[in-house]
């Protein structure tokens, strides 16, 4: 009874962040990062270079962004027509702008971003928890499996392939799952490890660490008796993000 208690509580947990994970849309820059029109028609009439970088500049003057590009350029998504928010990139296969972008996942056929980040490792976690669980429970039979301590049925074979099947991906998801902790602990995201974002002055990839319990904080919140349930509580509005920079405004 016990087992079977705690083994449909980690499926719905399972399930639950699955679903979450899977229908949870991603979200998208604010109409604040859209140009207007007179700015579209203005980019398009210049040329490319230093003059579209002016147009852009004056565009993204009152918008909270730091990071550029490697030649230190406004980061401008020509599809979308916006100035991207910092840690926002476009994804080939969603082809829209994705705030807080981690990856595109084709287990979830999703966007993995701001929105359902927390819900991804929530994901993670309850299915490891999940097959290590079936994988101990099923562990003792697997040893009479062997020992021809079973009786001679077709049981004893699925006995055999339910271990192997849990064993395997509880080592594919421990690895998966301990890398994201990683990247949490860090406050970072899939494609800041590959190209650490670059800021107005500098190249700093730790620049939107602030320490291990904020990192926690930014993808889980402030309130813990959410932390262990698919529902979103991640802290800000996918835009705009803390950084542990000094301020880059010389006059302060």
């Amino acid at each position: 009874v016990v087992c079977l208690v705690a083994y449909h509580i980690f499926f719905m947990l399972f399930v639950w962040s699955y679903w979450k994970t899977i229908f949870t849309l991603p979200m998208n820059p604010s109409k604040e990062f859209h140009l207007s029109y007179s700015d579209k028609e203005s980019l398009e009439r210049e040329p490319r270079g230093e003059s579209q970088q002016e147009v852009l500049r004056r565009a993204a003057k009152d918008l909270p962004i730091y990071t550029r590009t490697m030649s230190g350029a406004i980061r401008y998504c020509d599809r979308c027509h916006l100035v991207k928010p910092d840690r926002c990139h476009h994804c080939s296969v969603c082809d829209k702008c994705i705030l807080k972008m981690d990856h595109h996942c084709p287990w979830v056929n999703n966007c993995v971003g701001f929105s359902n980040y927390k819900f991804f490792l929530l994901f993670l976690a309850y299915s490891l928890v999940y097959c290590l669980f079936i994988a101990a429970t099923d562990l003792q039979y697997f040893i009479k499996f062997w020992t021809n301590g079973l009786p001679d049925t077709q049981a004893k074979f699925h006995i055999m392939f339910l271990f192997f099947a849990a064993a395997m991906f509880s080592v594919s998801l421990s690895s998966l799952f301990g890398y994201h902790c990683w990247l949490v602990s860090k406050n970072k995201s899939t494609l800041e490890v590959f190209r650490a974002p670059i800021f107005r002055h500098r190249t700093d990839k730790n620049g939107f660490s602030l320490g291990f319990s904020k990192n926690l904080r930014q993808v889980f919140g402030d309130e813990k008796k959410y932390w262990l349930l698919p529902v979103f509580s991640s802290l800000g509005d996918g835009c705009s993000f803390p950084t542990c920079l000094v301020n880059q405004d010389p006059e302060q």
